[in-house]
């Protein structure tokens, strides 16, 4: 391909240069011969005053001196030739010669006027075409000018060849490279204009298909480590009931009824995590007031709250109104809440409030629970991570997951700080 582009430019460029060349050699010869006209024009205008002036001296064509005028005519590089009106020849050779003479000359006449009546007419024939000269200096020039040009256009061609087939062959490579399994290619293009959008373009493309592989194996390893240990529990006990080890009796098939319970959640849980990973393909949005959203959210989870043994305040900052999905924030104030349902003791405080800042819409949900130690904060958001209290408390550790991303789905950024004092879940979303 880069010697097909290479090929193409020095054509085009060359005939360019041709087309140029041919232009100014016909323009410079057309500029000299009719600059070559005019002169000899001129100098037979002048050379016919001079003959005239000399006419009226001597009162008519006997005696008269046509010395004046032949200098003239010699300055000019001409040959003087000087008609009577009667058509005599007054001064020099050429009776009957017409205009333009055997031999190549080029004749030009002027008439001869005397007191406003033409008493004759001059003619000077001046030799080859003066202007061969010039026009072989002018071809000179314009040879040099388009070897010029076609070194120049030759250069020009390569460097915007390479700069176009270079970032080209690397995103085929990356391509070839991602449809062969390998995610982590990269055309890593650094280039003007939309040859460099292109690439960049590109590479957001192969982080996403990277990210949605990922996700995929995540789901997939997800699925497997929270269904292994409930599906093999329930296994056991109906082998057990099967074989007649044990009896059928209530509290046997509540506990395996409870196990299948577990299943239904982590099938729940993972499904909302595979909904939230791909929020940002199914987002309905539209203006919503975020005050009114944690309204129903905290509604939704009142009963939860207070059977916890918790107290809910609301801060909520009327008009914070953002562009996003209503029900999928709600989701993600709901894990929130239910995170606090699970983790808080009885008495603690919940708030969740609503601001605005500078350029984001902020929505808070703060607790005075006893904190998560700091060594887990920078983990509290990713998969299965349920920290030291884990063992202690219900659930898959998948919560807060789907809430990182229900809002990166939306642009925005969800945040964790914790102390002594309490835990704050901050969401910030973009206006």
């Amino acid at each position: 391909m880069s010697r097909r582009l290479f090929a193409a430019f020095v054509l085009a460029a060359l005939s360019a240069v041709v087309v140029l060349a041919g232009a100014a050699w016909w323009g410079t010869g057309q500029g000299l011969a009719s600059a070559q006209a005019h002169a000899r024009q001129q100098a037979a205008a002048r050379v016919a005053d001079a003959v005239a002036a000399a006419h009226a001296a001597a009162g008519g064509w006997d005696g008269v001196d046509l010395g004046s005028a032949s200098t003239l005519a010699a300055g000019a590089g001409a040959r003087l030739v000087v008609h009577a009106s009667e058509g005599r020849v007054v001064s020099g050779h050429g009776r009957g010669m017409p205009m333009n003479a055997a031999g190549g000359a080029g004749w030009t006449e002027a008439p001869v006027v005397v007191s406003g009546e033409v008493v004759g007419s001059v003619h000077l024939a001046f030799g080859g075409p003066t202007a061969s000269a010039a026009r072989e200096i002018a071809w000179g020039w314009i040879v040099l000018a388009a070897v010029v040009a076609l070194v120049v256009a030759t250069f020009t061609s390569w460097f915007v060849g390479r700069r176009i087939v270079v970032p080209l062959t690397r995103l085929t490579r990356a391509a070839r490279r991602i449809s062969a399994g390998d995610r982590s290619a990269r055309a890593g293009v650094e280039a003007p204009g939309e040859l460099g959008e292109l690439a960049n373009a590109f590479d957001h493309m192969a982080g996403e298909v990277a990210r949605s592989d990922q996700a995929l194996r995540d789901l997939t390893g997800d699925v497997a480590h929270e269904l292994r240990t409930p599906l093999a529990t329930l296994q056991a006990g109906l082998e057990e009931l099967r074989d007649g080890l044990v009896p059928p009796d209530p509290g046997r098939l509540t506990s395996l009824h409870d196990q299948a319970q577990r299943l239904g959640r982590i099938v729940q849980d993972l499904t909302e995590l595979a909904d939230a990973e791909a929020a940002a393909l199914s987002l309905r949005r539209r203006e919503v007031d975020l005050a009114a959203v944690a309204r129903t959210a905290v509604a939704a989870h009142t009963a939860h709250l207070r059977a916890a043994g918790l107290r809910v305040r609301l801060e909520l900052a009327d008009g914070v109104v953002v562009r996003a999905d209503p029900d999928r924030l709600h989701q993600a104030l709901g894990n929130l809440l239910a995170n606090c349902v699970r983790y808080l003791r009885p008495g603690d405080v919940v708030t969740v409030a609503v601001c605005r800042s500078a350029d984001t819409a902020v929505v808070e949900v703060r607790d005075t629970g006893p904190g998560i130690p700091e060594d887990e904060l920078l983990h509290v958001f990713e998969r299965r991570w349920r920290g030291r209290a884990g063992h202690t408390v219900a659930g898959t550790g998948i919560g807060l997951a789907v809430v990182r991303e229900l809002v990166a789905a939306h642009g925005g950024a969800v945040t964790a700080t914790s102390d002594t004092e309490g835990t704050a879940f901050t969401i910030s979303l973009p206006w």
